[in-house]
């Protein structure tokens, strides 16, 4: 048996002290945790409720799993579903291209224009696809540059109108990543090994804004797929069109074919998730070595 110290403490009493504060007082963290548990929980329930919903509906049609089978056998759904994956990848690639050296060379060079070039980019949400699709087919349906009277100008069109309603992502998607890095000491220091613009933009600009291009094309992918203005009043073989018009005709087919581009989209954008994973690993390990 121990006595008190000499302060009139038990040393066991000082022990317990030393172990830390008691497990009660780490409740208000917890309560605290409480609220974005559940706003966390509210937005899974309105991401997930009406997918179930649209799932339930779908599963009607007699026999079972009947709308999925009639919607894979058509052999309109793969073709217009792969053509606006081609259409999206394409205005991906436009955009990114477009976007990265502006969004650099304002906020390397040009601070002053960057309010003006947020404004533009801002463009897309004031100006509505139908009056997007009536200028482009104003322009070039006829003149110098008739490319609305063909299959390939009309593609040609539709990636640039995409392009334009991509804007407001890409834009803001890199200009949050390049201000998350130092531009000008990478620019500087890219420079004084003796790297030229190119060379600064494939090679140093691109890989450090990687994930953030991925950002912008995730939402590209996933607004170009469910377009239907500007696909339908360019006459393109689109996916939104598509749905439209068995939508029309049909009734539950409308909800599988809603879930099945759902899904498909998804994979799509986990393999660019993949693959810009995968190439920014690469360029690590070769720049380690």
């Amino acid at each position: 048996m121990t006595g008190p110290g000499p302060f009139g403490r038990h040393p066991d009493a000082i022990d317990s002290v030393a172990d830390g504060p008691p497990a009660v007082e780490t409740r208000p963290s917890r309560l605290r945790s409480l609220p974005w548990w559940i706003v966390f929980i509210i937005g899974i329930l309105y991401f997930f409720l009406p997918l179930l919903g649209t799932f339930a509906f779908s599963l009607r049609a007699q026999p079972l799993f009947s709308a999925y089978a009639i919607v894979t056998d058509d052999p309109q759904f793969f073709a217009t579903l792969i053509y606006s994956f081609v259409v999206g990848i394409l205005t991906i690639i436009v955009s990114t291209v477009l976007i990265v050296p502006t969004a650099y060379w304002v906020r390397l060079r040009l601070p002053r224009l960057r309010p003006y070039v947020e404004f533009i980019t801002l463009l897309p949400f004031v100006v509505p696809p139908i009056i997007l699709v009536f200028g482009l087919l104003r322009t070039y349906g006829s003149g110098p540059l008739p490319l609305a009277g063909s299959d390939f100008g009309s593609n040609i069109l539709l990636v640039a109108a995409y392009t334009v309603l991509s804007l407001p992502y890409m834009y803001r998607a890199v200009d949050t990543g390049l201000r998350a890095i130092d531009i000008r000491s990478l620019t500087e220091a890219s420079q004084s090994l003796g790297a030229g613009w190119p060379t600064i933009l494939w090679r140093v600009i691109f890989p450090n804004v990687r994930t953030s291009i991925l950002s912008g094309a995730f939402l590209t992918l996933a607004i170009v797929v469910g377009e239907y203005t500007i696909a339908t009043f360019l006459a393109r073989p689109a996916f939104g069109p598509y749905i439209s018009l068995i939508g029309g005709n049909l009734a539950y087919e409308p909800a599988a074919v809603s879930l099945i581009s759902f899904g498909l989209t998804w994979i799509a954008m986990g393999f660019i998730s993949i693959v810009g994973r995968r190439s920014r690993t690469r360029l690590q390990l070769t720049g380690a070595h």
